[in-house]
């Protein structure tokens, strides 16, 4: 209610703003709530399956961004490219996607997996510990300079005018991040729902144990979310890259964090809600930076997260949590 409340008074109350510049403004939020929701699906995943909250997800995206970053500068770079443009990214985001996601398998496996029978707090703990490892990691190899992308040299300026040239612009590349983020999102879904593998993995985040009586092997499915979650993060971080251009150590330390709002906002442990969390995010956080302040967007945006905390801790789509007596 308040945010249509805001929408209404920001169309119909600006006096030099209107309904193309709110247009513009969503096309830009849904460009950046895609990248939010592929990073709030890392979250969401493991979560569902192991009740942990991955914080060092954010920077393992992070790593995938470099990655993506590697494979452009060896192919050429974006103003010369080695190989046609489309094999060019089809490449930084596969190698981005496999990297992150032995990158998480190695996570789950040496961080992870010896404090699964721990108190809550110790893999938490050891999640911060990852996340700092990271960061510190690619400052000490690469420094601290930013890295460009030059995301619209690669993909080019043009894209589509809606509404003739005073109109709303959807650039190529955001079509690309939009259709990209879609098309990992339903993989995702139709891998969870109509595979074997996310039977399995349903049936380890009800009982691992009685999962591991039927037959199923917890230790890999569990290794496989981490997998797939990770590769996803990757994924984002390319996107992110391409998208803003400029990407750096601690790039990832602020979108995890507005991912982790997403999934939280969405319902944390669901999919579903980690894609609508996600793409409220990065709506809410384009409208904050068009109608208010660019330095207060992120206040907006966990404000957010402290209001459903509040009125709806389980999230917009989640279910509150059952308690065994």
């Amino acid at each position: 209610m308040l945010l249509a409340i805001w929408v209404f008074y920001a169309v119909y109350f600006s006096p030099t703003q209107g309904w193309t510049f709110f247009l513009q403004l969503t096309v830009d939020g849904i460009i950046l709530g895609s990248i939010y929701a592929l990073i709030a699906l890392g979250y969401s995943m493991v979560y569902g399956i192991l009740k942990l909250l991955n914080f060092a997800h954010g920077d393992v995206a992070m790593i995938g961004a470099f990655i993506g970053f590697g494979v452009l500068t060896l192919l050429g770079g974006p103003l010369s490219p080695a190989i046609p443009v489309v094999a060019l990214v089809a490449c930084m985001f596969v190698v981005a996607m496999l990297g992150s996601g032995f990158l998480g398998l190695a996570i789950e496996r040496f961080a992870y997996r010896p404090l699964r029978d721990a108190p809550r707090i110790a893999p938490l703990i050891s999640a911060l510990g990852v996340a700092f490892f990271l960061e510190n990691s690619v400052l000490l190899l690469f420094g601290a300079n930013y890295r460009n992308y030059d995301g619209y040299d690669l993909i080019s300026y043009n894209g589509i005018h809606l509404g003739g040239s005073a109109g709303v612009f959807v650039s190529y590349l955001g079509v690309m991040v939009i259709t990209g983020a879609l098309l990992l999102m339903v993989g995702l879904v139709a891998l969870v729902r109509w595979t074997r593998f996310g039977k399995a993995m349903r049936a380890v985040s009800f009982d691992r144990e009685a999962a591991a009586m039927m037959g199923i092997d917890p230790d890999r499915v569990i290794a496989t979310t981490f997998f797939v979650g990770s590769a996803l993060g990757g994924a984002a971080g390319v996107m992110f890259g391409l998208v803003y251009s400029q990407i750096y150590y601690l790039v990832g330390f602020l979108a995890g964090l507005k991912g982790f709002t997403a999934a939280v906002v969405g319902g944390i442990g669901s999919i579903p809600g980690a894609m609508l969390g996600g793409l409220l995010v990065g709506l809410v956080e384009s409208w904050a930076k068009g109608y208010l302040n660019g330095n207060v967007a992120d206040l907006v945006v966990f404000g957010i997260l402290i209001g459903v905390m509040l009125i709806r801790p389980q999230g917009l789509l989640g279910t509150p949590a059952l308690q065994k007596v």
